[in-house]
């Protein structure tokens, strides 16, 4: 009978035992599970952002396309006041009739919707909105006869 040895294990013998780990403390377990909420919490906000936006261009192309026929036509501003008013009472003040104007502009504005869907990934509601009016006034300035301003 043979008497077996032991060797020594190897270092890639000893990587592959499996550590005893110990619990992380209560602040850094705090910390490192708040890292991921706020993580999260921040893509979850940019993901809403962009979805806001894009619905706003969505609902600016119907306006344009069905019920102003993509001219300002004085009847379609009369549907609009009433779109609004509907609108306002079910979902809230975010689409008054100024906005559905403006949501109107920014389709217009931004028709290309692959452009439109990278700068969306990385500007709000807020930031377009703010373009639109730099556009409108640059628009007043170099055609001022033939410019027309949503109210």
């Amino acid at each position: 009978m043979t008497k077996k040895t032991h060797k020594k294990p190897t270092k890639k013998q000893k990587a592959l035992v499996p550590r005893k780990v110990s619990a992380p403390s209560e602040a850094v377990l705090f910390k490192n599970v708040s890292s991921i909420i706020e993580k999260r919490r921040y893509s979850a906000g940019d993901y809403a952002n962009r979805e806001i936006t894009l619905m706003y261009w969505e609902i600016g192309g119907y306006i344009n396309s069905n019920i102003l026929k993509n001219k300002r036509a004085e009847y379609g501003k009369n549907i609009l006041t009433v779109l609004a008013s509907k609108l306002v009472s079910h979902y809230g003040n975010s689409f008054s009739e100024r906005n559905l104007y403006r949501m109107s502009l920014f389709s217009d504005r931004f028709s290309n919707v692959e452009i439109l869907t990278a700068l969306a990934s990385k500007l709000s509601w807020t930031h377009f909105t703010e373009l639109l009016s730099i556009l409108i006034l640059i628009s007043s300035l170099v055609f001022p006869s033939s410019f027309c301003m949503f109210p």
